[in-house]
């Protein structure tokens, strides 16, 4: 049986930007204070919601390592370091294992499209690079490849092999992985509208964008659940639902960034190639915002 690295609501955290494009290093210090405060169970450095992709390997790394102090231990930091190159991947896992991440998050390769082989053996080199446990994460809509569940469980059979963030909307595949891989792989959503029936196929919580705008709501939903009140964790899940949708109105994490500005946070915008929210989504994400109680 494998311990998972964290149990219930961990951030895919935004990487914010100041009006120049570069990192606003004081605004993820009070976003991960605010995380904390509202027990959000870890953070989530550098995945696709942090826009790895447009940050270079220095501000990738110094991202990771800032997180990292200002955490300071209370909760697990998870550092994004997949590529689609399999040597990057490994280099920046190794460089986020010094900085003292506690896990990494490591997606498919997107663009080469490998094959189930591939996964296979590109994941087993990233595992076999650092000490620390790894969670794959499954996104085909993203990077246009799917693991299988038998190739998942293949790759459960790796001790560092920890978890998979399933976000291929699939619950069907999802119960298979389950039930092929057992204790030897654990379960996170990646999507914040299927939490709860993740959880109810065993998962053990989910790597969020809802929880920058509803960490106290997110948690709950996981912690409502493993104390036996599942209906209402399932009441707390349809209440957030349409707050989700509106989160995922454009492409991610273009309306979450817009969210935490019009909750006075200083997000920024997204780096080119991502643009600015139409004045229509803007609209939506804000109606979602007021409706939950969280505009005043």
């Amino acid at each position: 049986m494998k311990a998972p690295i964290f149990t219930g609501s961990g951030l895919a955290m935004i990487t914010p930007m100041n009006a120049d494009g570069s990192v606003n290093y004081s605004e993820i210090d009070r976003i991960v204070e605010d995380q904390i405060a509202r027990h959000t169970d870890a953070i989530i450095a550098c995945g696709t919601t942090g826009e790895a992709s447009t940050l270079d390997d220095q501000e990738h790394l110094d991202v990771i390592g800032h997180v990292i102090k200002c955490v300071n231990g209370r909760i697990p930091v998870i550092a994004g370091t997949g590529s689609n190159n399999t040597a990057h991947a490994v280099m920046m896992s190794k460089e986020a294992a010094d900085l003292g991440a506690d896990g990494l998050l490591v997606v498919t390769p997107y663009y080469n499209k490998t094959s189930q082989a591939g996964l296979v053996a590109s994941y087993t080199a990233i595992a076999d690079a650092t000490d620390l446990p790894v969670i794959m994460y499954n996104v085909p809509s993203r990077t246009g490849v799917n693991i299988a569940p038998e190739t998942a469980k293949i790759l459960s059979a790796h001790p560092k092999i920890n978890a998979i963030k399933e976000a291929s909307g699939n619950i069907s595949q999802v119960a298979k992985i389950a039930a092929l891989c057992g204790d030897e792989l654990n379960i996170y959503s990646g999507n914040d509208d299927q939490i709860v029936p993740l959880l109810s196929l065993g998962g053990k919580g989910v790597i969020s964008v809802l929880a920058h705008v509803a960490p106290q709501e997110t948690h709950d939903i996981c912690r409502l659940w493993f104390d036996g009140d599942t209906a209402a964790s399932a009441a707390l899940q349809l209440k957030v639902l349409d707050l989700c949708g509106a989160l995922f109105c454009d492409v991610n994490p273009i309306p979450v960034k817009a969210a935490m500005n019009l909750l006075g946070y200083d997000a920024g915008t997204c780096r080119l190639p991502l643009v600015p929210l139409s004045d229509g989504n803007l609209e939506k994400v804000r109606a979602a915002l007021a409706a939950a109680g969280l505009l005043k």
